[in-house]
């Protein structure tokens, strides 16, 4: 996992690819992005980013509220998606 964050276009590519696994599987939308969000909670408290990318994602993960917090998952799995 830690190769994987250390490249912000491989993560792309990473979630991605599990984004359309997941979408195969039938799972929604929603449930995707609540699962972005768990991912989102557990890289803010246990990783620390490797490169610019993933920094200025921790820092705005760390302003923001938990609405905006909901949405900065959603773009990442609408993000993710472009890029699988």
């Amino acid at each position: 996992m830690s190769t994987v964050v250390q490249n912000f276009d491989v993560w792309k590519k990473f979630l991605g690819q599990r984004v359309e696994q997941a979408e195969k599987l039938g799972i929604s939308q929603d449930t995707i992005a609540e699962l972005a969000y768990e991912i989102g909670d557990f890289l803010d408290e246990k990783v620390d980013p490797a490169n610019h990318s993933n920094r200025a994602l921790k820092e705005l993960w760390g302003v923001a509220d938990e609405n905006e917090r909901h949405t900065i998952a959603r773009l990442m799995v609408k993000l993710a998606k472009s890029n699988a």
